[in-house]
């Protein structure tokens, strides 16, 4: 999920509307053409590589233009939607409509046809860089991972956390104690322990660790079942999704240029320089997390790093994440 939109929710769609005549003959952007066959790319070519199994995921995306969407890669659009054809570039079948949502909204969430959808704007109105685009789609991409697991509405029905809530808003507007300083310092001290556990010499990891556990402790000696349900369940779905930017910026950085036509649009950044600025920003974002300011937003970084620390003392952790969903601080060394 972002600071604008979120990144999985369920909602309730509005009355479909029929497409209007010549509408099928409309064609994706060509930018957004060559972001999209990027990360198709890269999901195909290192998905497994980055999570186990992620490559198989079903991949489909509504792309939110000014006054057209285009379903790419559903398996089972709806009746609104026309056949534009196959793309050969993104090897998908293309579907369009008028445009429903907003051109700036970035979400993961059963859209069409009850499918976990991936619905987004164009780089330009989603305020990104073309690479950068390119990464979120991927963390999106992992929501639908996430949510095809099985026992994943279940699991999400069992936190007792929508109090009735059946579109999934609560998942937002949940009312964790932002508010509460003691609350507040906890999580400050936590995001600052696990900072300096990324930072340490491997002398110096296993105290570190230790001190991640304690401030993780503290903060949950502060808050309610319910509250820290809702903690670790931001920690396992958002904080993970946004390690799997890093990861993914990190192994395409690693895996030859990408193709000619995403590298020639104006805002192409290259992999490599985009994963160690992914990893200074994380720190700083560590550092001045302010949960108060913030709100859930301040979870994404720190399950991030929870999430880079597992990839880097716990082997198979990625098969312990997916045995015991909502549940990531749990994973820590040394917790159990």
């Amino acid at each position: 999920m972002r600071r604008y939109a979120c990144g999985f929710i369920l909602l309730l769609l509005g009355t479909a509307t029929s497409p209007p005549p010549g509408h099928a003959q409309a064609e994706v952007p060509p930018r957004d053409r060559a972001r999209l066959a990027e990360a198709m790319r890269l999901a195909d070519k290192l998905g497994n590589d980055i999570w186990p199994g992620w490559r198989h995921t079903p991949f489909p995306v509504l792309l939110v233009t000014d006054s057209v969407e285009f379903l790419i890669g559903h398996s089972d659009p709806s009746a609104d939607f026309a056949r534009q054809g196959y793309d050969s570039l993104l090897a998908r079948e293309v579907w369009t409509r008028p445009r429903q949502f907003p051109p700036t909204l970035l979400a993961t969430f059963p859209a069409v046809g009850g499918k976990p959808t991936i619905v987004i704007g164009s780089a330009e109105w989603t305020g990104k860089s073309s690479t950068a685009w390119v990464l979120t789609l991927l963390h999106e991409h992992f929501h639908q991972w996430q949510s095809t697991r099985p026992g994943y509405y279940a699991g999400v029905a069992g936190l007792d956390l929508a109090h009735g809530d059946s579109t999934g808003q609560w998942m937002l507007d949940y009312a964790f104690p932002y508010d509460s300083a003691p609350v507040r310092r906890a999580v400050r001290g936590l995001a600052v322990a696990l900072g300096r556990a990324l930072d340490a010499a491997p002398w110096g990891r296993s105290s570190a660790l230790k001190r991640v556990v304690s401030t993780r402790d503290t903060l949950r000696s502060l808050l309610t079942a319910a509250d820290y349900r809702y903690f670790e369940f931001q920690l396992w779905q958002e904080g993970v999704a946004r390690f799997i930017e890093y990861a993914a910026a990190g192994a395409a950085g690693e895996s030859g240029k990408p193709a000619a036509e995403f590298r020639r649009l104006a805002d192409y950044e290259p992999y490599g320089a985009v994963a160690a600025e992914g990893r200074r920003s994380l720190r700083r974002e560590l550092e001045q997390v302010g949960l108060g300011r913030e709100r859930r937003i301040a979870f994404y970084p720190i399950g991030a790093a929870m999430a880079l620390l597992l990839e880097e003392t716990r082997p198979g952790w990625k098969a312990d994440y997916g045995a015991r969903p909502f549940e990531l601080a749990g994973l820590l060394p040394g917790t159990r």
